[in-house]
């Protein structure tokens, strides 16, 4: 069975991107969400394995959307996406509830296995 994903990014060319990117390496995307909240509605919807969250989004920061998605009982696992380098968020990434964080010009498949396997 193929990881489910759901890509939640405030850009359609890098969701689109993402979708393509991610499925030739053997994940399935089964939605992508433009902000916090519609993220976590379509979390609940779709119930992801994964969720490949962008740390800035119009309505809230992916840090607050990982806290929240990490109360649910049966969480999916997130990885933080961001165009900044790890250092730019310091102390958030090693307290976030996230599985880890990926640059996005280094996403692929194997380096977001790698955090959720």
């Amino acid at each position: 069975m193929r990881p489910t994903v759901l890509i939640v990014d405030d850009h359609p060319s890098f969701r689109s991107f993402a979708r393509t990117l991610l499925e030739s390496e053997g994940f399935a995307v089964v939605g992508e969400a433009e902000d916090g909240a519609a993220a976590l509605a379509a979390v609940e919807a779709l119930r992801p394995m994964i969720v490949l969250l962008d740390v800035q989004l119009p309505d809230t920061d992916g840090f607050e959307v990982a806290e929240r998605l990490a109360e649910a009982a049966d969480s999916p696992e997130v990885v933080l996406i961001s165009t900044r380098t790890a250092a730019a968020y310091g102390e958030r990434l090693e307290t976030t509830p996230a599985r880890g964080f990926i640059l996005k010009t280094s996403l692929s498949g194997p380096a977001l296995a790698a955090l959720v396997s």
